[in-house]
């Protein structure tokens, strides 16, 4: 190759090369809108396929979704009254206990010897103040003395009353009914007010604990039904408001509410995430579409109606609006056909085919 023509490669690269920077920056055609104006021109002949619903009444709610929690509806720490070494543990880790049962006892020997000691002397007291009464009677004691020896009955039974209530207190009864959970303590251990022996917790029904948004506690009231999700299940719970924080955080400008559910099944665990949906608004005959199907236009909303073959917009007044759909307040009526698809490409009177009708 001689060097004249090898130079006339290169030189012919080079401007290809530049050629095609250029062109590369150029402005391309927006093929969306070459097309909606090709249809617009051609209405004589091409038509745009379209897909559409029919309005009829649906229902429709302004719903919000807020973090919470499940909490117990009871819920404490067990520990004895007195102190003292534990001398039974009569419940299994984990299961479920009724109200009143003995779950642990402290030793009461000693309180069990002074009662009995009391006891003993309880005839011999009764039996005084019995003949002191027939002494009484006859003016044989003085009034004092008879009021002496009701007194020591009394205080007798005093003691005894005392000392029944100290044993009562070597007793670990549970407070409710509920599942109790780990023993902190084994028998022979040193029981104090200040140990914990368990965990004790009702479980039927729970709370579900979650914080409104400021601009939403108006639409929060007693009674009312809320929707409740737990993490990684797909099933729905429904629980009731049935209390209310008395005040607005001031930090974090949000109400504290909370709702019961009766969890019969006790599938909801305590401490569980719950998603809360909380339904504002609700209305049953409503006239709803895609919310896709909206056009906005110099701040109004238009919607494009099926009418004779050809696309007519109309201007509408929006309502309720969920994540998919918008409720239409004026400008349809139900039956109108409304076109839901290609909406970027419709104009006024565009003759349209309906490829599919809901």
């Amino acid at each position: 190759m001689n060097k004249k023509l090898k130079w006339g490669l290169v030189a012919l690269i080079l401007l290809s090369l530049v050629a095609w920077g250029i062109y590369s920056q150029l402005p391309k055609t927006n093929k969306e809108l070459a097309a909606a104006d090709k249809i617009v021109k051609g209405r004589g002949g091409r038509t745009l396929n379209v897909n559409a619903i029919v309005a009829k009444p649906q229902s429709v709610s302004d719903e919000i979704l807020i973090n919470g929690s499940i909490l117990p509806d009871e819920e404490v720490d067990l520990s004895f009254e007195t102190s003292g070494k534990i001398v039974e543990i009569n419940f299994k880790e984990g299961t479920f206990v009724n109200k009143g049962q003995l779950l642990a006892k402290v030793n009461d020997r000693p309180l069990q010897a002074q009662l009995q000691k009391l006891t003993s002397q309880v005839k011999l007291a009764e039996d005084r103040v019995y003949r002191q009464s027939l002494l009484l009677k006859k003016d044989a004691v003085s009034q004092e003395a008879y009021e002496q020896v009701k007194t020591d009955l009394a205080k007798l039974e005093a003691d005894i009353e005392l000392i029944k209530a100290n044993i009562e207190q070597t007793e670990l009864r549970a407070p409710f009914d509920g599942v109790i959970g780990l023993r902190g303590v084994s028998v022979g251990s040193y029981a104090s007010p200040s140990v914990v022996v368990a965990k004790l917790t009702k479980i039927s029904p729970v709370k579900v604990e979650f914080a409104v948004p400021e601009r939403y506690t108006d639409d929060i009231k007693i009674g009312a039904n809320v929707v409740f999700s737990l993490t990684g299940e797909v099933e729905q719970f429904r629980a009731k408001v049935y209390a209310k924080e008395s005040k607005i955080d001031p930090v974090t400008h949000t109400l504290t509410v909370r709702a019961l559910y009766d969890n019969r099944n006790g599938a909801s665990l305590a401490g569980r995430y719950a998603t809360v949906k909380l339904e504002k608004q609700r209305i049953d005959d409503a006239i709803v579409v895609p919310s896709d199907a909206i056009v906005p236009e110099m701040g109004v909303d238009k919607l494009f109606l099926y009418k004779s073959g050809k696309a007519q917009p109309v201007d509408v007044i929006a309502g309720l609006r969920t994540d998919k759909d918008v409720q239409i307040v004026r400008g349809i009526n139900m039956g109108d056909t409304v076109i839901v698809s290609g909406t970027l490409q419709l104009r006024t009177g565009l003759p349209v085919v309906l490829d599919n009708v809901e």
